[in-house]
């Protein structure tokens, strides 16, 4: 089996850079691997895809050599062997507050005897090489998404879960729940109350020996989080970087061209 990348460098002490695809066009995907991140990840949960798109999304990203991720729609069994079967290394599993969803989480991962994943890796087994059934319980990384109260509440025992890799951190949704809705939600948090939060997260997994990972939105505040002791982190995905692009691009010309909006209404009458 290809062995996963992102473990090696982990191993190795070096932090790594995550990619997001919410798009659903195999196009979109592989540009994005071209792009030098160490993993993208396939967010099956709020992105505009499904699985029709997910396994030629992961087609077209195979030769770029990135780590292929998804990111699950919910703790649920089906479709997080699916997107294994389908090329996935590793799967991001959404709002687990509990160790018993956490093991649950898990079991799910692993062919027997440390799990109960089905097997039947109908192109994974083509795509990763050789023994796949032999070497995969080793390869296949698994993180939890700690996003809730209770999720914090009940770090630690989650953190302690025999075979999990780590804890994606949503900062969103963890911002939503810790504040009862008095934050709005978002990522680069500078509230005192989410700081101490991020870095409790990071020191609990050092605690555990596992990997802690952040969704961000900006590289700046990514390596804050590569400062706190985050091993992974996100600075974005394929929608909010064509945003941002394009964006820029019309600001640019406008403000070149003077014909922002105020100067076209004036010229207009």
């Amino acid at each position: 089996m290809i062995p996963n990348k992102l473990k090696d460098l982990w191993a190795a002490g070096k932090p790594t850079v995550n990619g997001w695809c919410s798009i659903g066009n195999p196009f979109t995907a592989e540009i994005m691997a071209a792009q030098g991140f160490d993993s993208v990840t396939i967010d099956m949960q709020h992105g505009a895809l499904d699985y029709s798109a997910v396994l030629p999304m992961f087609q077209a990203m195979r030769a770029s050599g990135v780590t292929l991720m998804a990111r699950v729609p919910w703790l649920e069994p089906g479709v997080i062997m699916k997107a294994l079967d389908a090329g996935a290394y590793g799967i991001i599993c959404p709002m687990v507050s509990t160790a018993a969803q956490a093991a649950e989480f898990v079991s799910y991962l692993r062919y027997p005897p440390l799990g109960q994943r089905s097997f039947g890796p109908t192109r994974v087994s083509f795509a990763a090489g050789a023994n796949y059934a032999g070497e995969a319980n080793g390869n296949i990384i698994g993180l939890a998404m700690i996003e809730t109260a209770e999720g914090m509440e009940n770090l630690d025992a989650i953190a302690a879960t025999p075979g999990l890799d780590g804890i994606y951190v949503g900062p969103a949704d963890l911002s939503l729940s810790l504040s009862a809705g008095r934050l709005p939600p978002g990522f680069d948090r500078e509230e005192p109350e989410m700081i101490n939060a991020l870095q409790r997260i990071a020191a609990t997994c050092r605690t555990h020996g596992i990997r802690a990972a952040l969704h961000c939105g900006t590289p700046d505040y990514a390596a804050r989080a590569i400062g706190w002791g985050y091993n992974m982190t996100t600075i974005g995905g394929d929608s909010r970087f064509l945003a941002a692009a394009a964006g820029a691009a019309v600001a640019g010309f406008r403000k070149l061209t003077d014909t922002g909006e105020a100067k076209a209404e004036k010229g207009a009458y």
